[in-house]
């Protein structure tokens, strides 16, 4: 493996734990979604507030995970945020509403009143969990885009990358990206309710019906992500040849699977611990430690399905229209100048996911009660 080689699978690791954390994260999106059921005005300002001390968590991995793809693989970034530019800011607006919301929901002065902003918050968390599924649906099933690199020196049209009229809207029509982006949406709630459980204190009837919310979400999140799978691993793959060029591979996805048997092993026990998470918090009225079960097994299993979409030579990004156009971690990454300087900037990474880990920890050192949110002039 050369050095440009190394670093290139270096870079698409640390791009599939970002992606892994940013699943994960969206679990403030699952809750968010959830603002819009029965729930009385304290119940609701609890959690608003219980998920406040932890949005910009996720807001800020989304910004970070976009920030390293475009630094490591630019012409993803190009051709994707670039060409599925609906796709994108349909997803982009839905955040810019979630930082507003949470900014002025109980703001003096407030014109709009509280449930305008719950209304923005549950918005964001359908159309970011959905979307962004779908987005990553885009990455396994294909795009309707092509990539012409000499069109760069067109004075006239200057454009790379070239999609299909509808600019992204049909990447949401396509079925397959849309069973990913609704289970990662029931994933999400699913993950909310054990969060709440973990997070929340003082209300037991409230508890009660996010430990039954967590059973109810979990199956059917368990439900969508088992058709998922089948779809994945029975989906045609395109993976680059000796010389580069990209050929067509039946159930691609398994045989990457199948090569991997150790990684193939460590996706099982992950997934047994989501399942193990969401059927103890839902039976157990006392545990509260499912989020972190859940947590871990989420993040091994999402950064094992962008290693498949990635690694192996696979296309991360294939095209439906034309398969050449198709985009590898080999084809549209960065000058190896680049990644290299990149990859002494990224070893402060850890340092700050202790500080993360150190700030999460102190938050949450004892659960969150409604007396607690009424005497925090800082409240949402």
């Amino acid at each position: 493996m050369t050095e440009l080689s190394f670093l290139q699978h270096y870079w698409w690791l640390l791009i599939s734990i970002l992606g892994a954390l940013l699943v994960f994260l969206l679990f403030v999106q699952g809750g968010q979604s959830m603002l819009a059921g029965r729930l009385a005005p304290a119940e609701r300002t609890l959690l608003v507030n219980s998920l406040g001390r932890k949005w910009e968590f996720t807001f800020t991995t989304l910004v970070v995970f976009g920030g390293a793809f475009f630094a490591s693989f630019p012409l993803f970034y190009s051709t994707s945020f670039g060409g599925a530019y609906w796709l994108w800011m349909l997803i982009l607006v839905s955040f810019v509403l979630q930082a507003v919301s949470y900014e002025f929901r109980r703001k003096r002065g407030n014109l709009y009143g509280t449930r305008t902003y719950d209304f923005f918050l549950a918005a964001n968390g359908l159309m970011g969990c959905v979307l962004l599924g779908v987005a990553v649906g885009g990455m396994f099933f294909g795009a309707e885009f092509t990539v012409a690199k000499a069109n760069i020196l067109d004075p006239l049209s200057p454009v790379i990358s070239r999609w299909a009229p509808t600019r992204g809207l049909e990447a949401i029509a396509s079925w397959r990206n849309l069973l990913l982006g609704v289970a990662v949406f029931f994933l999400a709630r699913t993950q909310a309710a054990l969060y709440f459980v973990n997070n929340i204190g003082g209300n037991p009837a409230l508890t009660r019906r996010m430990r039954a919310a967590t059973l109810r979400n979990g199956i059917v999140f368990a439900v969508l992500f088992v058709g998922f799978l089948l779809v994945l691993l029975s989906a045609d793959g395109l993976r680059a040849s000796a010389d580069g060029t990209f050929v067509a591979e039946p159930c691609m996805y398994l045989h990457s699977l199948l090569a991997w048997w150790p990684l193939a092993l460590v996706f099982v026990l992950a997934v047994v611990a989501v399942l193990y998470a969401i059927g103890r918090t839902g039976l157990d009225a006392e545990w509260r430690g499912g989020i972190w079960w859940s947590g871990a097994g989420t993040i091994i299993v999402v950064a094992t399905l962008f290693a498949l979409a990635g690694y192996q030579g696979a296309a991360y990004y294939p095209s439906t229209l034309e398969p050449q156009a198709s985009l590898s971690i080999a084809n549209s990454s960065s000058s190896e100048f680049t990644l290299k300087v990149m990859a002494w900037v990224s070893i402060i990474i850890p340092f700050v996911a202790a500080y993360i880990f150190a700030v999460w920890r102190k938050m949450n050192a004892t659960p969150l009660t409604a007396s607690e949110v009424e005497s925090d002039s800082h409240s949402y």
